[in-house]
């Protein structure tokens, strides 16, 4: 390996740096957990540079439902956008050839999609930060810069949708980027969307008293971005949402829930269409006052079938009598549920469940659209005498 750079000490003289490869590959796993903007994110996308929110090392990954970890990788970071970033690390040295080192990265993107639930990545970035003496609320709050619980929610709901979506970056870490493996990531990333695959090389400088790595991220060709900016970001309507539904849902019954509630959420009050490009979404919505941003999310419908009970936004928006109302209401009402009574009573969570679960009948949907509408006229009743 050759290289150098030119290290400017206080007094103005240069230290040479020559290039010199890591003694043990786990230096460098330890320096991207310690340091995870080593990872280059300001070059990946200089428009929204990435951060990263480590969630663990040796992350283990199973290929069946249910069964045990078959391959381990080297370290899982989530960027602000909740798209899990899989990052294996291999020195230069390595010499395993290049084919067996993607291959093993396939491996592991193509199970972790399928046999990773989020509340096992959620236990990851917890066991992770005990062992660190951190908070993981905390961290997290730090790191979307909210205090509002709901957005930490919406967070992990989000890492969700993308893994269910395939939407996962894979990044390949090495001293040195051989350029058999660069041609591989570049022909990769040119040909995969969502998902991304680069690769980031951090070569290391040592001089007579200081060392320095410095970062380079390799894989975005002009033909690469060039592919994956051929969509504009999703911006879902009434129509969009419906064929994208169509598209998803195989189940005839859900279909239907699906549009009726649809039908009743834009007749009845506020609904908002979201922007994510996964997965069309639109959130039921009321208008209240007390609320910070004046709206009160009730629930949210996703057009791949699913329903999200809002307990978090509406405890944070208007308070945990409303909270607590709300998940009465649906233990009368919902006969599969699938949350912690408790949890939902305190606002902590946000659970989703299929709409065929929730909505095993017609009848208990009727009756789910005249609560919803009753919980509304109450809480803007309470606020007009408030």
């Amino acid at each position: 390996m050759d290289g150098t750079i030119y290290l400017i000490g206080k007094d103005g003289k240069l230290e040479e740096m020559s290039q010199q490869p890591y003694d043990k590959e786990d230096i460098l796993q330890k320096y991207l957990a310690d340091y995870p903007n080593l990872l280059a994110g300001d070059q990946m996308d200089e428009a929204k540079p990435k951060r990263w929110l480590f969630i663990s090392r040796e992350v283990g990954v199973p290929k069946e439902e249910g069964g045990s970890d078959t391959w381990s990788l080297d370290h899982l970071f989530l960027d602000q956008d909740g798209i899990p970033t899989l990052v294996e690390v291999k020195r230069s040295s390595d010499t395993r050839s290049r084919r067996e080192v993607v291959a093993q990265m396939l491996d592991y993107a193509a199970n972790a999609v399928v046999y990773w639930p989020i509340d096992r990545i959620r236990a990851c970035f917890e066991t992770s930060c005990d062992k660190q003496g951190i908070d993981p609320i905390e961290r997290l709050r730090e790191f979307l810069g909210a205090e509002d619980s709901q957005l930490i929610e919406d967070f992990w709901e989000k890492t969700k949708t993308n893994l269910q979506a395939e939407k996962i970056r894979l990044v390949f870490v090495a001293d040195q980027i051989q350029p058999e493996l660069r041609r591989i990531v570049e022909f990769l990333n040119g040909q995969m969307d969502p998902a991304e695959v680069l690769a980031v090389e951090i070569p290391q400088y040592v001089g007579k008293s200081q060392r320095a790595v410095v970062p380079r991220v390799i894989g975005l060709t002009a033909k690469a971005e060039t592919a994956k900016g051929k969509r504009p970001p999703k911006k879902w309507d009434t129509d969009s949402f419906i064929k994208d539904s169509k598209d998803r849902i195989q189940n005839q019954y859900a279909y239907q829930l699906l549009s009726d509630i649809l039908d009743f959420a834009e007749k009845a009050d506020l609904p908002e269409f979201g922007t994510g490009e996964g997965t069309g979404s639109i959130t039921f919505k009321f208008k209240d006052l007390r609320s910070k941003s004046g709206l009160v999310s009730v629930f949210t419908v996703y057009s791949d079938g699913r329903i999200q009970f809002r307990f978090a936004n509406i405890k944070n928006s208007i308070g945990d009598k409303y909270s607590e109302i709300f998940n009465a209401m649906l233990l009368k009402i919902i006969p599969n549920k699938n949350w912690d009574e408790n949890d939902a009573r305190a606002g902590k969570i946000s659970p989703t469940i299929v709409l065929e679960e929730a909505f095993p009948k017609k009848e208990i949907l009727e009756s789910f659209k005249s609560a919803i509408l009753e919980f509304v006229n109450l809480a803007k009743k309470d606020s007009k005498v408030a």
